[in-house]
């Protein structure tokens, strides 16, 4: 079955959706003026039940299949980032320094879509919960709404996610069984040295080369502590320091992120951070303290559920649109938190050729939104369909 009809009969409601929804991007947990326009649609559509305020901004709305069975969990994220549009739309954002750059408000849009098609045509057994989740790109707020008892609170059974990808066939899908994306950690250096005059360095305790000696230091933990099968990223992002052309500061800050599959390498990271980071503060005479901080798990797909969804995408675009083992991705995504309590999977919806994902240019590809919301539809009827139909 390609693209539901009566799904792309409303698109040009979707893309109006979408567009406004670009207009007012909202950070983190604050996503107010998006989660009351969600809330209005959904009302409109007639959902069985809203509710609202979960980690704050969230929405969950139930449609009723007809009939007894489980409940299928469809989510999609709705926060933005900082970042200041330069696309020049004539719908681009109005909330400077706050963008829409990696597609959040078409999610939302497609899952819209699903939901007002679904609460027509209730063509299922069961029921399904819409989840619109703020804070992926910071906060974890699917965390936080698992913490809060989602997945118990609407006996949530399977859980189903898509994510646009630039670059990829416009309206084809990719995916991977098992971990599809990785462990986020970041780490923060702390440098205490000891500033003084630029041409008097033996009265100092430079932080700068200490900085620089600890940045190429860790990068030793890829080649040297890791197993070269074993996927690992050490990306040193910031370093922080100085003022003047004459002086030697007193402090240097470095930032940076790790991104891991297996919980032994993250284990080995941290540990062996904390030991170069030591030996380089006593190698320079000064202090150094390192602050680790675990975020995303990985993101792990059920194989079956995976397989499953492979079927769907492939009922929607084709055979030939979809791969089902593109391989796995060093990103992250907290939609690992509810993958860890529930089978289900994650998917890429290709958008074609445009500004990449986090770009001052990204816009998202309002020509897919029909193709992903009928992938959500055929998920909810395709694994709880009406009795006597298969």
């Amino acid at each position: 079955m390609p693209v539901v009809n009566r799904i792309a009969a409303f698109a040009d409601d979707m893309t109006g959706w979408r567009r406004h929804l670009h207009t007012i991007p909202e950070l983190g947990t604050a996503c107010h003026k998006t989660a009351h326009f969600i809330a209005e649609r959904l009302r409109e559509f007639g959902v069985d039940e809203l509710h609202e305020g979960w980690a704050e901004t969230g929405i969950v709305a139930i449609i009723n299949g007809q009939g007894p069975g489980g409940t299928v969990g469809l989510r999609a994220d709705m926060d933005a980032l900082p970042i200041h549009e330069a696309t020049g739309l004539d719908y681009a954002s109005q909330h400077p320094g706050k963008m829409h750059a990696c597609g959040h408000d078409g999610h939302t849009a497609m899952l819209l879509g699903a939901a007002k098609y679904l609460a027509e045509t209730r063509n299922f057994s069961g029921r399904v919960a819409l989840i619109f989740q703020p804070a992926e790109e910071t906060g974890g707020g699917a965390e936080r709404m698992v913490q809060e008892g989602l997945l118990d609170h609407f006996a949530i059974d399977q859980v189903f996610a898509l994510h646009n990808a630039p670059g990829f066939e416009a309206g084809g899908f990719y995916t991977e069984p098992g971990p599809i994306m990785a462990a986020v950690d970041t780490f923060h250096i702390d440098i205490k040295g000891i500033g003084g005059h630029g041409a008097m360095p033996h009265d100092t305790k430079d932080p700068v080369m200490a900085a620089c000696a600890i940045a190429q230091a860790i990068q030793t933990i890829v080649s040297r502590n890791n197993y070269a099968q074993d996927d690992l990223v050490v990306s040193v992002t910031q370093i922080h320091t100085g003022s003047a052309d004459n002086v030697i500061p007193e402090t240097a800050y470095i930032n940076g992120t790790v991104r891991t599959f297996d919980g032994a390498v993250r284990d080995m990271v941290e540990r062996r951070m904390a030991q170069i980071v030591a030996g380089q503060a006593a190698s320079f005479d000064l202090e150094a303290q390192l602050r680790y901080e675990r975020g995303y798990p990985p993101t792990v797909n059920d194989a079956e559920k995976c397989a499953f969804a492979v079927q769907v995408a492939q009922d929607v675009a084709g055979a030939g649109k979809v791969v089902p083992d593109q391989g796995r991705e060093m990103g992250a995504e907290d939609f690992a938190y509810m993958l860890e309590k529930r089978p289900g999977a994650y998917l890429f919806l290709g958008q074609g050729n445009t500004a990449g994902l986090h770009h001052e240019a990204y816009n998202f590809n309002d020509d897919i939104a029909p193709v992903g919301a009928s992938f959500f539809a055929r998920i909810v009827e395709t694994a709880q369909p009406l009795r006597g139909e298969r």
